[in-house]
C-alpha cells in the first residue's frame, strides 16, 4: 500500500490492449474517488449528433493521448486535437465532438471534477 492506495502487481498500460471501438466509443474507468473520475475513452470514427450537444454537470479535462479529433465548445470555433493537446470543458458547456480518427483511434484520457 502506498499513500493509502492499494497497488496491483502489474502496471496497466493505457494503450493495450486497446478494445475496438467500431461499434461505439469505449469508456473504461481507471480511478474513481468522490469528486473526482478519470476514464479512458476510445473513439474510432464517432462524432457527436449536431442536435444532442453534450452538456455535463461537473467540470472535464481532457488529453488526446493518441489520433487526431476536433471539438467545438459553445459558441466557439472548432478545435483541431493532435497527440498531447488537451482542453478544459467548464460545466454546463454544450460541446460537440465533431470528429475522431479512425486509424489510428482517437485515445483520450478525461478528468472529470465535482
Amino acid at each position: 500500500m502506498r499513500n493509502g492506495v492499494t497497488m496491483n502487481d502489474a502496471p496497466a498500460n493505457l494503450f493495450a490492449p486497446l478494445p475496438s471501438a467500431s461499434a461505439g466509443e469505449v469508456f473504461t474507468d481507471l480511478l474513481s474517488r468522490p469528486g473526482v473520475r478519470l476514464e479512458r475513452i476510445v473513439s474510432q470514427g464517432q462524432a457527436t449528433p449536431v442536435d444532442a450537444p453534450m452538456v455535463q454537470e461537473t467540470d472535464e479535462w481532457v488529453l488526446l493521448l493518441g489520433g487526431t479529433a476536433r471539438l467545438r465548445l459553445g459558441d466557439a470555433p472548432e478545435l483541431s486535437l493532435g497527440a498531447g493537446d488537451h482542453v478544459f470543458i467548464a460545466a454546463g458547456t454544450p460541446h460537440w465532438v465533431t470528429h475522431t480518427s479512425s486509424a489510428p483511434p482517437a485515445i483520450w484520457l478525461a478528468l472529470h471534477l465535482g
